[in-house]
């Protein structure tokens, strides 16, 4: 299907290419509207003083009472031909030889139309505009000529088309400029409330979207916007409530299976099968934590932890020395004392399962280190092992998300642990992002945490 011309351009420009192709359509009208109707009028004006003259001349013609020269009326240019074409009498302002108009033109403007003649016919420059009237009696018919100057109105003309000509442009940049500017400012609710609801949705917090006081669309937007907001809030809820609920339920059960399973193990009934699942029961069983602390950490989201200073590189030194015994040796880099405002015990848990993590997929090595940017920890956790794709680095933080690569043979892990590192993060202010290790090639785990200055 073929595409809108202005396909992903902003709201805000459309309306506006909109609002002043209109205006400029408008103004182009009217300003063609004005300029045929100030010729219109000026040309009338200019014949109906000519047949004026006509006319009151036409009427000394048939009395007789024809002065010589005619009186005429500012540059009036009059003559009184008789049928064979001589002139009879003339204004002071005409040829008194040779007639203003040739016979046919005479003929067309005794029948009613204007002709334009050039103005050197009466010695003068320019066009002349003429009219004809008959007079006097059928035995002696003569014909009345009025010829006008159209100078003024030609100059006119040209004032009224060059003044139009050089205002329209700025007067549409001017429209356009107060265009985008009423259309900004309508538009900046309908632009708070996205921000709102992005801020909202991203934050996981139970907020709603101020309501404009204006009775508008802006406030049914809002209204809408907030009666889903609502909405899904009651959803999320239930959904939390119910994996609690779900896990909690499960904790007892797996706790007397798995006392059952060690019990059976130490009397060595059912072989290898007590071991073989002694080890899922203790996976579930940990799945489950893992499910309950997610569901607490989201129905808390109103309570945010309590947050002390923490020695980061201190917590480095000890997490390193819990996996002495790992497959993979994991040390702690040389660094400066940092320490960061945080929940002590949220962040030994992010640094246990990064750790884990690393550990599993590591081919000889784990480093810890931590660093100051700024008022930043910068806390990272690099393995050796085949790293993520770029693309897959966000969706690996998805509840049991798993890859098909060399990282997805998870030996023992429940596809909770990274979703757990950012929702504990997110409580305390702090963010990661899986990045490239240059040297040596591996995955980086990079944690920021509010730095404690």
């Amino acid at each position: 299907m073929r595409q809108p011309r202005l396909h992903g351009v902003s709201l805000r420009l459309r309306l506006l290419a909109l609002g002043v192709a209109g205006v400029a359509m408008a103004l182009a009208l009217g300003s063609l509207v004005l300029y045929a109707v100030l010729t219109f009028t000026l040309n009338r004006a200019l014949d109906d003083g000519a047949f004026d003259s006509a006319r009151a001349v036409a009427a000394m013609v048939s009395e007789e009472t024809v002065p010589n020269p005619l009186p005429v009326s500012g540059s009036q240019v009059v003559q009184v031909v008789d049928s064979s074409g001589a002139v009879v009498s003339a204004s002071m302002t005409a040829d008194r030889l040779t007639p203003l108009l040739r016979p046919p033109e005479l003929t067309k403007a005794l029948a009613g139309e204007r002709i334009s003649i050039p103005g050197a016919r009466a010695g003068l420059s320019g066009t002349l505009r003429a009219i004809a009237l008959p007079a006097g009696s059928p035995s002696a018919s003569r014909s009345v000529i009025v010829a006008v100057p159209v100078s003024d109105i030609e100059q006119s003309q040209r004032v009224l088309r060059n003044t139009l000509l050089l205002a329209y442009p700025p007067l549409v940049a001017i429209m356009a400029l107060i265009a985008w500017r009423v259309i900004g400012s309508t538009l900046r609710p309908v632009e708070t409330l996205r921000s709102g609801a992005a801020r909202i949705s991203g934050s996981d917090q139970d907020e709603r979207l101020t309501v404009p006081e204006s009775a508008d669309e802006i406030r049914a937007l809002a209204l809408t916007l907030n009666d889903m907001l609502d909405r899904l809030a009651a959803a999320r809820g239930r959904q939390r409530a119910f994996v609690a609920d779900a896990a909690h339920e499960l904790r007892s059960p797996l706790a007397s299976m798995r006392t059952q399973l060690e019990v059976a193990q130490h009397l060595g009934e059912g072989g290898d099968l007590a071991a073989d699942l002694l080890a899922d029961v203790t996976r579930l069983s940990t799945l489950v934590e893992d499910l309950l602390l997610l569901a607490r950490a989201g129905s808390d989201a109103g309570h945010p932890p309590v947050r002390e200073p923490v020695d980061v590189r201190a917590l480095l030194v000890a997490t390193a020395g819990r996996y002495a015994g790992a497959r993979v040796p994991v040390t702690v880099a040389q660094g400066p004392v940092v320490y960061a405002n945080v929940n002590s015990e949220e962040l030994r848990r992010v640094l246990a399962n990064l750790s884990d993590n690393a550990v599993r997929h590591a081919s000889s090595s784990v480093v810890l280190a931590v660093r100051a940017e700024g008022s930043r920890a910068v806390l990272t956790v690099v393995d050796d092992g085949p790293g993520i794709p770029a693309e897959e680095r966000e969706r690996v933080f998805e509840r049991f998300a798993r890859l098909d690569d060399a990282r997805d043979r998870d030996a023992g892990g429940t596809g909770l642990g990274l979703a757990i590192v950012r929702e504990l993060l997110r409580r305390s202010g702090g963010s990661i992002k899986l990045k490239d290790n240059p040297s040596p090639p591996g995955l980086a785990a990079e944690v920021h945490l509010p730095r404690q200055t």
